[in-house]
Formats: C-alpha cells, sequence, structure tokens
C-alpha cells in the first residue's frame, strides 16, 4: 500500500510539472479574452481538478464594468457557464477545450454575442474571436485593446 501511495504522489508531481506556473496542484488560473456585445474584455479563469471553476472579466472600455462567473467543465463534453455584470447584464455560454489549460467558446452576451479564449496569447486568440465589423484586437505589451482598422 505504501509503494501505491509513494507512486501516486510521484505521478502527481510529474504531471504538476508540467502544468503553468499559477497552476497549484488543485487549480489553475489563465488569462481570457473575450468580446462580449461588441467590446473587449480581459481577465482571468480558475478551474479545478473537479471540472467546476470561476471566471473574473472586466470592459477595456469601462473599468467600472465587471463581470463575475461559474463554469463546469469535461474532456469529453467541453464545457458550459453563466456570467453576470456589475451593470446587470449577463452572458450563458459554451466552451470546448484545446488541451487541459486552452480553449475557445462563445454564448449570447444579452442580445448579442459572446466569443472568447482562455490559457492563449492574444496572437493565438485571434481565430477563436469574433470581432466587431472594422476592428481588429492590438496587443501593446501585456495590454489588449480594440482599435479601429
Amino acid at each position: 500500500m505504501k509503494k501505491i501511495l509513494v507512486a501516486a504522489i510521484a505521478c502527481i508531481g510529474i504531471a504538476g510539472s508540467a502544468a503553468p506556473a499559477s497552476a497549484s496542484l488543485f487549480s489553475s488560473t489563465g488569462p481570457v479574452i473575450a468580446i462580449m456585445g461588441g467590446e473587449l474584455f480581459t481577465g482571468t479563469a480558475e478551474g479545478h481538478l473537479n471540472g467546476a471553476g470561476t471566471l473574473a472579466l472586466h470592459s477595456q472600455k469601462d473599468a467600472g464594468l465587471t463581470c463575475k462567473g461559474n463554469f463546469t467543465s469535461s474532456a469529453e463534453t467541453g464545457g458550459k457557464g453563466t456570467l453576470k455584470c456589475s451593470d446587470g447584464s449577463s452572458s450563458t455560454f459554451e466552451f470546448k477545450r484545446l488541451n487541459l489549460y486552452q480553449g475557445h467558446g462563445g454564448g449570447r452576451f444579452n442580445k448579442a454575442t459572446m466569443s472568447f479564449a482562455y490559457g492563449l496569447t492574444a496572437e493565438e486568440a485571434k481565430p477563436y474571436l469574433k470581432l466587431p465589423k472594422g476592428k481588429k484586437l492590438e496587443a501593446k505589451g501585456e495590454a489588449l485593446r480594440l482599435v479601429s482598422l
């Protein structure tokens, strides 16, 4: 029994070494880039070993507009969740994992659409984001913004 426990701990250690720096043994936090109602939102998502997680975003246009939500996820079925914002708006969404730490999805944000990517750089996220017509995503260092073409 002791050998099995030691082997399990060793496996957890090996698996943990491939995780992002912000990952702990039972959760992982990563960046989120979202286009909601034609506006850019950024933030973080924290996923837990059991597939549940939380999401916190803020508008790049209006610093006072924040959104928080929850999601559930599995490798087989992807994930789904809800988001509520400080201005009373809300969203439901679904997503697909690219791997354990990265993915993309979409949904409804009030009466508009939502697209997002998580665990990806701005450049990697571009194919998954539905940008407003006449806009492009611009990254300057860590800062992101939507700019006119």
